[in-house]
């Protein structure tokens, strides 16, 4: 829930809050809100003031806030044949800051209405490298960019079998265009410590990888 929607349900999100025990509700003052786009993604603009850590409230501050959804990211990997298989695609966020637009990632999409992480990240996996997660491990959530947007992603690592794992996948009316490959632990450790990743989910993705790769290599093939 956005605080955009708690304005319009005030009263149930203070029994929210109160049930939750979170005090944080009272500290925020939203002054206005509005939509001031809303095309395939929406910004809503927002007036508001926040108690201050030395006490009393900040002068008003205008803000927009960029809404996209929520989303699933999965690292997956083999651990019969110790690889991980990234995916690769085109990204307009990197050609506009002048770097390589095709970037290795993650398998990664939008939680829509009605479905779990769990399923999206399934789902995903299909869509976008062309296999079947057998095995699921939660690593965590994350705010992608706090300052900016409400997007969230849960992260996963899912087990799967890479050795028919090749081609070009995607959804072709999303314009999606997306090629796998898989990689070797050893060699993926190798750029991860030479800074070959550079987005947000695989760099956190990857991190998480190094600290349980040999614990999660033995349960899930023991298993």
């Amino acid at each position: 829930m956005t605080i955009h929607d708690r304005l319009k349900d005030s009263d149930r999100e203070k029994e929210q809050v109160a049930s939750s025990g979170s005090g944080w509700a009272e500290n925020v003052d939203v002054l206005s809100c509005h939509t001031a786009y809303q095309g395939f993604f929406r910004v809503d603009s927002y007036c508001l003031r926040y108690r201050l850590h030395t006490g009393g409230w900040s002068q008003k501050i205008e803000r927009e806030l960029f809404e996209r959804g929520h989303a699933v990211a999965v690292l997956l990997y083999d651990p019969d044949r110790d690889a991980l298989v990234f995916i690769k695609q085109f990204r307009i966020g990197a050609l506009a800051v002048c770097w390589d637009p095709w970037l290795l990632e993650v398998v990664a999409g939008i939680i829509e209405n009605g479905e779990t992480a769990e399923q999206v990240a399934r789902r995903e996996v299909r869509e976008e490298a062309g296999c079947d997660v057998t095995t699921l491990e939660r690593v965590g959530c994350y705010l992608v960019s706090p300052g900016a947007s409400t997007e969230t992603v849960e992260l996963f690592c899912g087990k799967v079998d890479s050795f028919h794992v090749f081609g070009i996948h995607g959804c072709v009316d999303e314009g999606e265009d997306i090629i796998v490959s898989v990689i070797s632990s050893e060699t993926a450790l190798r750029m991860l410590a030479q800074g070959a990743f550079n987005n947000g989910a695989i760099l956190m993705a990857m991190l998480w990888f190094a600290l349980h790769r040999d614990r999660l290599r033995q349960e899930w093939l023991s298993g």
